[in-house]
């Protein structure tokens, strides 16, 4: 190896903290060693611009033999950086999922986890090796899943696979849909979930009530540890905040309102009131439909339920609509005298298929002569065969796009209003994070310094001798050890302390701990994250 390149190698280690270390087979001859590393200090910021600097060298065959002492000094180098990334860093939040901005509805239904099956979802997720908290949020147009990782490279490639292996997506296929955030980009993500901004809908509300169902969820299947805790109940916080502190929730309208928007966009104005409605499913998102074509003036709703229970409900609470029930055995035939069949049920295979609906009576010329299938549900209760009838006209999810554009500029102009909200609320989330990292440090200070007394005191114990030391001098000489203990990490241990309100305070703090990590060599501890690692795969061994 030439001395120019052994020194850009070794010079790539020492300054940054190398992110991956490949080796790329060159030749038959030889080998190249390929360094992607990254400073410690614009580690957080690569994603907004930071530096990547890249050292690449080739190991000829000629030059092998001679270079063995100069290789081996960087490899011990690098080793003593201690710059293995899995054990060296806090364990990160992160989110990795899809959405209705990354995913079409045919890959999001495949993805989608039923509310009932979220607990099983989090307990298996948790199993994972490298996750130690976890929530899953699936909705109609996003499925999310929020994990805190040992390791964020091992842990989000264990994720993938179990998105993979749940789907039967292939990986490869996945990659091109999911997004994937961590820490502060993962925090901020989910507060603008929780207040609407990332919707199809500007402001919706019921996406802050799907947010809460997460926590009760994950709190009784114990995937809800201090940061997946902290991280929900303060995005639903800010979610609240938000609405109330903003417009963003006037005019906002939700999935149904925005459907039943789209139904009637699509008919003929006037005729559209008079247009005979069916409603497929009487859950929250259809007594949301029924609510909206109530307030546009429609009069009369067929509704299709397994049961009377939830149509019953919903007359009581909107009196100015006549809502007819049918059961489920009557669906066809109701759909049949229907102009437009609304769907939102949690079915898993469609309700309707082509051969349930080209048989179906034409609908009138004074209604365009198509019969509107407006299909809300994730999976999807249409099938897209559907589309192929002559006579129908088939829209989904992704075809509510149409409605939320006519809005575009004021969705702006409100977003702009949340953000600094959001900002805010994240520089408190982060701050509180940022404390709970002298934790680990207090702990191994306060283990360092109880070694230390155990030590001591065994060798006064020895020198005293038993005709000296009675109980009641042993138990003095061990409360005068922990005494002097005490007092000697009274002060460290305060400046340690800091709930994260003040960023001043925070970063003096954050000092603080480097400083006693160095002068008291608690990094050479066996690592925390390491620990937990080995506790896991253990536990899924056994």
């Amino acid at each position: 190896m030439a001395a120019s390149s052994t020194t850009a190698f070794t010079a790539s280690l020492a300054c940054a903290k190398p992110d991956s270390l490949i080796f790329l087979r060159r030749s038959a001859g030889g080998f190249g060693i390929r360094s992607i590393a990254m400073p410690l200090r614009s580690r957080r910021r690569l994603r907004r611009g930071g530096t990547r600097c890249e050292a690449v060298t080739d190991i000829g065959v000629k030059g092998a033999s001679n270079s063995r002492a100069s290789s081996i000094s960087a490899l011990e180098q690098f080793k003593a950086l201690g710059s293995d990334r899995y054990m060296k860093e806090r364990s990160s939040i992160g989110v990795i999922g899809l959405s209705i901005h990354t995913a079409p509805v045919e890959m999001r239904e495949k993805l989608a986890v039923p509310e009932a099956l979220w607990s099983r979802a989090i307990g298996e997720l948790c199993n994972l090796n490298h996750i130690e908290e976890a929530a899953v949020l699936s909705t109609c147009n996003r499925m999310e899943i929020y994990v805190v990782a040992l390791s964020w490279h091992r842990g989000i490639r264990e994720v993938m696979e179990w998105m993979s292996k749940t789907s039967g997506i292939p990986v490869s296929e996945l990659r091109d849909h999911l997004f994937m955030l961590r820490d502060s980009d993962a925090t901020r993500h989910l507060f603008e979930v929780a207040a609407g901004l990332d919707s199809l809908v500007l402001g919706e509300g019921q996406i802050l009530a799907q947010v809460k169902q997460v926590v009760k969820v994950a709190q009784s299947s114990g995937g809800l540890g201090k940061n997946i805790d902290r991280l929900f109940k303060d995005a639903i916080s800010t979610g609240k905040k938000v609405r109330t502190e903003t417009n963003i929730s006037s005019g906002a309208v939700s999935v149904s309102s925005a459907a039943v928007e789209l139904a009637l966009m699509k008919l003929p104005a006037s005729y559209a009131l008079s247009a005979r409605m069916l409603l497929i499913g009487a859950g929250k998102m259809g007594k949301l439909v029924i609510k909206h074509l109530a307030a546009k003036g429609c009069k009369r709703v067929v509704v299709v339920n397994p049961s009377i229970a939830k149509v019953d409900a919903i007359r009581e609470e909107l009196e100015d609509i006549e809502i007819i029930y049918k059961p489920l055995t009557e669906m066809f035939s109701s759909a049949a005298e229907a102009d437009v069949v609304f769907t939102s049920t949690a079915s898993e295979t469609p309700l309707f298929l082509k051969e349930h609906v080209e048989n179906l009576p034409p609908v009138s010329e004074n209604l365009g002569g198509f019969r509107l299938f407006v299909d809300i549900s994730v999976p999807r209760n249409v099938g897209s065969c559907v589309s192929d009838v002559k006579t129908a006209r088939l829209y989904n999810v992704d075809d509510l796009k149409e409605v939320v554009e006519a809005n575009k500029e004021d969705r702006l102009r409100k977003a702009m209003e949340a953000q600094a909200i959001i900002t805010k609320e994240l520089k408190s989330f982060e701050a509180w994070r940022d404390s709970l990292e002298t934790v680990p440090t207090i702990k191994k200070l306060r283990s360092y310094a109880e070694r230390i007394k155990s030590a001591e005191l065994e060798k006064c114990i020895q020198k005293m001798g038993d005709d000296v030391l009675t109980k009641k001098v042993r138990r003095a000489v061990e409360d005068l050890a922990s005494g002097i203990v005490n007092k000697l990490l009274h002060g460290p241990l305060q400046h340690l302390r800091c709930d994260g309100t003040d960023s001043r305070t925070l970063d003096e703090t954050l000092e603080n701990m480097h400083a006693l990590n160095r002068m008291f060599s608690l990094d050479t501890e066996k690592a925390i994250l390491e620990q937990k690692i080995k506790a896991k795969v253990e536990k899924v061994q056994s």
